[in-house]
Parts: C-alpha cells; sequence; structure tokens
C-alpha cells in the first residue's frame, strides 16, 4: 500500500504544478492577447468610433504581424520571469532565439488565418478578422504551450 500512495501523492504533484503552470501561462497569455488584439484592431480599425479607420488599415497581415510581435516580447518577458522564472536557461541569447523561433511559428499560424480569412474566403469585416484571429490565436497558444515546457524554458 506505502508505494501505491506514493506513487498517488507523485501524480498528484505532478498534475498540480502543471495546473500552476498552466495558470501562469493563461495569465500572460491573457494579457499578451490583450496586447495582440488590442495592437491588431488600432491598427487595422483605429479608434472605436473613430470614422478614418487604422494607419494600418490597407496592411491587415502585416499589422497582424506588428501586433503579434509586440505581444511576444510582453510574454517572453512574462513568461521568463513569471511562469517559468526557476527553468529558464543561464544563455539569455539562447532561450530567446527558441523563444522567437516558436513564436515566429505561432505568428505564422495567427497571421496565417487573417489571410486565409481575408484572400481564400474573401471576408474583410473586423468581425471576420477577429474571429480569424481568434482561431489562429487558439492554435498558436497550444503549440506556444507545448513548445516552451518541452523547448524553451527548460534548465541545462
Amino acid at each position: 500500500m506505502p508505494v501505491l500512495a506514493s506513487v498517488a501523492l507523485r501524480a498528484r504533484d505532478a498534475v498540480k504544478g502543471i495546473w500552476q503552470e498552466a495558470a501562469k501561462f493563461g495569465v500572460v497569455g491573457a494579457l499578451a492577447f490583450v496586447v495582440d488584439n488590442g495592437g491588431y484592431n488600432l491598427l487595422v480599425f483605429g479608434l472605436p468610433g473613430g470614422a478614418e479607420g487604422g494607419p494600418m488599415g490597407t496592411a491587415p497581415v502585416q499589422a497582424s504581424v506588428l501586433a503579434t510581435g509586440a505581444a511576444a516580447l510582453f510574454s517572453w518577458v512574462g513568461n521568463r520571469y513569471w511562469t517559468y522564472r526557476d527553468q529558464h536557461r543561464e544563455k539569455v541569447t539562447r532561450e530567446l532565439a527558441l523563444f522567437l523561433v516558436a513564436n515566429g511559428v505561432g505568428l505564422a499560424i495567427t497571421a496565417g488565418t487573417v489571410y486565409a480569412s481575408r484572400q481564400l474566403l474573401g471576408l474583410d469585416s473586423a468581425l471576420s478578422d477577429n474571429t480569424a484571429r481568434i482561431f489562429g490565436w487558439v492554435l498558436a497558444t497550444l503549440f506556444r504551450f507545448y513548445a516552451y515546457r518541452r523547448y524553451v524554458f527548460v534548465a541545462p
């Protein structure tokens, strides 16, 4: 019975650790989501109620890349110094390079959904853009969580 109890305790601790990590990752991700989507909407559609639209109204894919890049920088700082503060690499440049690769893939996923919505489906409203971006963001977030745990924020 002690072996079974020990295994149960280790399993419980592992699940608890993953949930704590996922919760922190989620908080950083939620704030990065605000930076990403808020920035995108300001760049493409301008301030709410503004008649002119945003400064990148004719370049939604590029605006998506810029907004996602700003959110990625925010995410790296939040994850490195909070979510994975005990697991980050001592070589910041290597960690940042791996982070940028993982986020490059995430950026391509998010921008790809906007491209598909605009170019393949012919949709160009704020609702369709945001729906495409949210769908891409969900897919990219799942990928990033896996990549951060497996490749980026791991002790050497």
